[in-house]
């Protein structure tokens, strides 16, 4: 199976080079035309293996915050206690929004083939270390590196998007979002089943063994275009010297700076402490830092090029996702709160199923959408409809209550899934709108990262809301309504600690309180928090609304819609006479030259 290391700048179809002095039959540069390529090769082991281990890299990657956010209570019981256990899932979006911009460009430049089967075998060490462990910290530290490892499965878009033809791409997003379903949007239910029957370690296990076959099937299979197939050997010195380390240095310094202080605000850390304030603003200035660099002191090989800001379709893509990443977040965050608070009355099976209408549906949004764009067309029309729909229906969660589960899932079910496939569209889009497909890493890890940014920022806002909304409805609902039953006023304060804890040891200290009081006290609560949640809801019409005006502005991509694969697969005997044949080709070009 040949392959084609370079595309032409201009247009992502494929160029052949041939020099008629030569005795070596031409070598394809960059990409080929799909009725080009040798009969079954997209049956080939290369070409299947390596989509198998991209599906398999996101089954062993997902699982570090899918699966240990809705049981963090049970590990912390187990391991802890400690306060820190919030640090576990926050650090896989950071992980995310650093490593996935580098990812794309680096391996834009290097050859991939060691980034991605690299990226599997630290996560295979960071879920050993999460799944081994015997104290918070220990945990915190395995998840920091499956995060950053994390940002090699989430790398799919541009790994999928450059192996298949450009017609089918949005089919193999839907590939790679089939491959999420089991421990992303089943993932509540099969945590606390794993928590309850077995172990919570066995949600690190299953990622261990995922983790593993991913990187031996990439080790095995896939064999992309390598340096030598990319550039000349003579430029390999020039580039590692010439490459971007402060814009490196700048970028990964304040992106964790500014995501970790968003994070740690009313979380692990006052709002107003000096840790939150000095760490946000620290960040945000060293993010000015990095865009003033790239802008004003241009590099031969830029972290970022500043062109991909001034491409209209790229843009509104990339703030697109994020905006789909964010309505998301708003009820992957409150729906498991309202599960538990409202819904669950303590059965964590039921209280699982019941939270996978968020994740599963929107993951069922993700696959039928992109499965569907190319029979539909209209980037344009299926952005803006979905969008109105989905964020319409989620707003209308607004109006549940406690004594009814069923009207908030007949809502959440069918908004999750068209807000899905609105952010599996834009998940394609970065990929297709740039005009040189030798840039599709740095677009799509660019693109990642302002999603992971963004929807971060998001969770802040939508966890501020609601933690400042429960301070008070909670107090506003139970105070009188217990008062009025005869509860003294002096043991409200501990009847309002004992129903966030839930425990009947934390009941039985309550001065004054009777079964019938506190079934009053528990309805109250129950009101409360409806009122609290329902303005989180409300908030989301402001993602909802700017979605939808960005919607209007997509560029169509229709006739982007070719046979054209920006990328095709060797094998690894061939490796060294492909190398040897496009080092002899460029020699003549730059002699010709």
């Amino acid at each position: 199976m040949a392959m084609a290391s370079q595309s032409d700048k201009e247009q992502p179809h494929v160029q052949h080079t041939e020099d008629p002095t030569a005795s070596e039959p031409p070598v394809a540069l960059f990409g080929a035309d799909a009725a080009s390529l040798p009969n079954g090769y997209f049956y080939s082991p290369y070409f299947l293996g390596s989509m198998a281990a991209c599906g398999m890299s996101l089954l062993g990657s997902v699982g570090g915050y899918a699966l240990a956010a809705p049981i963090l209570g049970i590990i912390n019981a187990d391991i802890g206690p400690n306060k820190n256990i919030a640090w576990v899932p926050l650090m896989f979006p950071v992980g995310l929004a650093v490593g996935q911009t580098l990812l794309g460009r680096l391996s834009d430049i290097f050859g991939r083939r060691w980034f991605f089967a690299g990226g599997q075998g630290f996560g295979l060490i960071g879920a050993i270390i999460c799944a081994t462990a015997r104290d918070v910290p220990t945990l915190i530290g395995g998840s920091v590196i499956v995060g950053l490892a994390g940002a090699t499965a989430l790398s799919y878009p541009f790994l999928i998007g450059e192996l298949v033809p450009m017609k089918y791409r949005f089919i193999g997003t839907a590939y790679a979002c089939f491959c999420c379903i089991p421990f992303s949007g089943l993932a509540p239910a099969i945590a606390n089943s794993l928590a309850t029957k077995a172990s919570w370690r066995w949600c690190y296990y299953l990622m261990i063994i995922f983790n593993g076959l991913s990187m031996g099937s990439y080790l095995l299979f896939y064999h992309p275009p390598t340096f030598g197939m990319k550039h000349s050997r003579k430029e390999k010195l020039r580039m590692i010297r010439s490459f971007d380390y402060v814009g490196i240095f700048l970028f990964t310094s304040g992106m964790v700076l500014f995501l970790l202080g968003i994070s740690w605000g009313g979380n692990v850390y006052p709002w107003k402490s000096a840790a939150v304030i000095a760490t946000i603003v620290i960040g945000a200035l060293t993010l000015v830092a990095f865009f003033t660099w790239e802008v004003y002191h241009p590099m031969e090989e830029p972290l970022v090029p500043m062109h991909l800001f001034r491409n209209r379709g790229w843009l509104i893509a990339s703030l697109l996702v994020s905006i789909g990443a964010s309505i998301y977040y708003a009820f992957g965050i409150v729906w498991p709160s309202m599960v538990n608070v409202l819904y669950a009355e303590g059965d964590q099976i039921y209280a699982g199923w019941l939270q996978c209408c968020v994740g599963g549906a929107f993951t069922l949004g993700q696959v039928t959408g992109s499965f569907l764009y190319k029979f539909i067309g209209s980037v344009r029309a299926q952005l803006t409809v979905t969008t109105l729909i989905g964020g319409a229906l989620l707003a209308g969660v607004a109006s549940a209550s406690p004594s009814d589960v069923n009207l908030p899932i007949g809502l959440l079910i069918p908004g999750n899934f068209f807000i899905g496939w609105m952010e599996a569209l834009t998940l394609t889009l970065p990929g297709m709108y740039i005009r040189d497909q030798n840039e599709i890493g740095v677009a799509v890890g660019v693109a990642g990262s302002v999603r992971s940014a963004l929807s971060t920022l998001a969770s802040t806002i939508y966890v501020t809301i609601l933690n400042n909304r429960l301070a008070e409805t909670v107090p506003a609902a139970v105070r009188p309504a217990v008062t009025t039953a005869g509860l003294p006023v002096s043991s409200v304060p501990a009847l309002l600690a004992a129903l966030s804890l839930g425990t009947p040891d934390a009941f039985s200290k309550v001065q004054g309180l009777t079964s019938q009081i506190q079934e009053v006290a528990i309805n109250a609560y129950k009101e409360g928090n409806t009122s609290a949640y329902r303005t989180v809801f409300f908030a989301s019409l402001a993602f909802t609304g700017t979605g939808i005006l960005l919607s209007l502005f997509a560029p169509s991509v229709d006739d982007q819609m070719t046979d054209s694969v920006a990328v095709t697969l060797h094998k690894k005997k061939e490796e060294k006479d492909l190398e040897n044949a496009v080092q002899k080709q460029l020699e003549v070009e730059t002699t010709t030259h």
